[in-house]
């Protein structure tokens, strides 16, 4: 098996089972379907990783939002409690069209909580942790075209634009078609990292969109090239691309991302190095210590004499993820 087969399989370990994602998009549709037909609604569509087609397996979640008419509104958006105000509105209107058992449209949704931002819909056991769920959120669409989303914590409307990443991505994939499985590769490896707190999906999305190579190239030498960039990268705030909502994460746990990246720096580097001088069974074995057990080992489990003592080779402990 060449290094790309080896990537092929491992990619279908990474990516979600088809049934998932077919019954998550049909809820998904359920959902905007219904919301768009509210009189006070201008528009109603999906955003996140499953929008983005970047959600890593078990797929239990779909993120909506629904755009009201400011008019049909006119205190939304303003401080003084506005923000839990339309979260509360959302949540009975959810209540009333999906609920469980009383809903008009479908009996779905069990329980319905509101949350900071959206009202987050349970449409399994809320006590499941995997059980399915759909955040609905409220927000009003500025004259510029970006969004105002409630702030129940804060107590105020913050100006986003998740539509801006929703197009980034859109726009990377038609330059590289495995630019969106790379970003669920990155994913599932920053899960094999001891991090406090744990790192977040999505700024392994916005490092990809930074450090991952615009131009097509093998997914060995785009991992490669990540991987460089991404270790000095990291030492800045990872900040929301389209400048509104600053810092992604803010305790990010840097010490601990920047050193998983540059142990895979290293491997991948030399992974590279030996696809590149036909050694691809060496290459899967470095590939394996970056990506983790789950990445096809080569035919022999125990790489080439003169792989393990080429200089070129030296092998460093890398995660595993």
């Amino acid at each position: 098996m060449s290094t790309s087969s080896a990537f092929d399989e491992f990619q279908r370990t990474v990516d979600a089972d088809p049934e998932q994602v077919r019954l998550a998009r049909e809820r998904r549709d359920v959902f905007r379907r219904t919301l768009t037909k509210g009189v006070d609604v201008d528009e109603s569509w999906s955003s996140g990783s499953l929008r983005r087609a970047t959600q890593l397996k078990p797929v239990h979640d779909v993120d909506m939002v629904v755009v009201f008419a400011s008019e049909a509104h006119p205190t939304w958006g303003l401080p003084g409690g506005s923000s839990e105000e339309a979260l509360r509105f959302t949540q009975q209107w959810v209540k009333a069209e999906l609920g469980d058992p009383n809903g008009t449209v479908q009996q779905w949704v069990r329980r319905a909580d509101p949350r900071n931002r959206a009202v987050k819909c349970f449409l399994d056991d809320p006590d499941d942790p995997n059980g399915f769920t759909v955040d609905v959120m409220p927000v009003l669409r500025r004259t510029d075209g970006t969004l105002l989303i409630p702030g129940r914590e804060e107590d105020r409307w913050i100006a986003a634009n998740p539509e801006f990443l929703i197009n980034l991505v859109e726009q990377r994939q038609q330059a590289w078609p495995y630019f969106r499985p790379m970003v669920r590769v990155l994913k599932q490896w920053r899960l094999g990292i001891t991090a406090k707190p744990p790192i977040k999906s999505l700024v392994m999305e916005v490092l990809a969109l930074m450090c991952m190579p615009e131009r097509p190239v093998s997914r060995a030498v785009a991992l490669s090239r990540f991987f460089t960039s991404a270790a000095v990268a990291v030492n800045a705030p990872i900040v929301d691309p389209a400048g509104y909502c600053g810092p992604i994460q803010p305790d990010l746990d840097t010490v601990a991302l920047r050193t998983a990246l540059e142990q895979a720096r290293d491997l991948a580097a030399q992974a590279v190095t030996a696809e590149d001088k036909g050694d691809d069974s060496y290459a899967k074995t470095l590939w394996r210590k970056v990506l983790g057990a789950e990445f096809p080992a080569p035919a022999s489990a125990t790489p080439k004499r003169s792989a393990l003592f080429a200089p070129t080779y030296a092998v460093h402990d890398g995660p595993q993820g």
